[in-house]
């Protein structure tokens, strides 16, 4: 689609990223943003908190503060209404956490159930951290563990252990509000968040708006309880192999790499963590700052691939 030209938009789709920015005015601007999909756990108070969690996900990854939202609701009409107000509920709980209000929202009838959320968010215009400011010479942060697309899928065959389902909805149920929070006491440049592309995959589109290459340390990056033992097990969900797909042309991968591990960085993420671009100083400041955050990389001057693991 061609670009908008309004010089209101600090950031559109062209990039990207998480959420659009629109400015308001010197000192104001708002974050917008919608996601919805459908269950991913069988719980539907879980379920609506999950997805609540991940539609505030985009608003933080700008480094904005989320203030208001509209439920986005497909369900059968003649489903079971209990279920329904289960899962709205759950949503309205996540919702109040993150202190940002429910004005309303939008039903259709579905014989697929879906739920998500358009949040708005406001922002200083100048302290936007958008997946297009990565700088050479930044070391990368990333805040969560990945895996909980694999683990879904192993749990959809039967196969997950409890321990790996309770650590994945854990993990999904955290709002990103600290790691925000956190990243914006130092001198931060970009940021994004892992969701549905993948680890790989949004680096990717961090890589290309930033025309930089994505340095990756496999090794330090850290894996949900079981994710290791269900890829290798074929628990593999459909998105992990479209983002393989599509991403892999832009990756450098050693020959030697754990055929799992790689699988992992590929599988589709909810409600995952932010990966975020900095001065090195202030990434290790920000690593012992933030519990969970960890340094996977670095980011160097644009070569051949977007990305390059180790």
């Amino acid at each position: 689609m061609p670009r908008v030209e309004n010089p209101n938009v600090l950031v559109g789709f062209d990039t990207a990223d998480d959420a659009g920015v629109y400015r308001l005015s010197a000192d104001l601007a708002l974050v917008q943003t919608v996601d919805f999909f459908t269950p991913i756990v069988d719980d539907p108070f879980t379920f609506g908190a999950i997805a609540a969690a991940n539609a505030l996900s985009d608003i933080y990854a700008m480094g904005g503060k989320p203030i208001s939202s509209l439920s986005v609701v497909a369900y059968p009409a003649n489903g079971d209404p209990d279920l329904l107000e289960e899962i709205l509920r759950g949503g309205l709980e996540k919702m109040r956490e993150a202190e940002c209000a429910v004005l309303g929202g939008h039903s259709v009838a579905d014989s697929e159930i879906k739920f998500g959320y358009a949040v708005t968010g406001t922002i200083h215009p100048d302290c936007v951290k958008a997946n297009r400011d990565a700088r050479p010479g930044d070391a990368l942060v990333f805040t969560k563990a990945i895996g909980t697309g694999v683990i879904g899928t192993a749990l959809k065959r039967g196969i997950a252990t409890f321990g790996s389902v309770e650590a994945s909805v854990a993990s999904m149920l955290m709002l990103n509000r600290a790691a925000c929070q956190a990243m914006l006491e130092f001198d931060t440049h970009g940021c994004t968040d892992v969701s549905g592309f993948g680890f790989l995959g949004h680096a990717r589109e961090m890589a290309l708006a930033s025309h930089v290459t994505l340095e990756i340390d496999t090794a330090r990056i850290r894996l949900l309880p079981g994710a290791l033992e269900a890829a290798r097990a074929g628990a593999i969900p459909g998105g992990l192999n479209n983002n393989r797909d599509f991403v892999s042309p832009e990756v450098a991968a050693p020959a030697n790499l754990d055929a799992a591990l790689l699988q992992l960085l590929y599988d589709p993420q909810t409600s995952g963590g932010l990966l975020i671009s900095l001065p090195a100083a202030d990434a290790a400041a920000l690593e012992r700052r933030l519990s969970g955050a960890q340094v996977v990389g670095r980011v160097l001057p644009r070569d051949n691939e977007s990305i390059i693991l180790l």
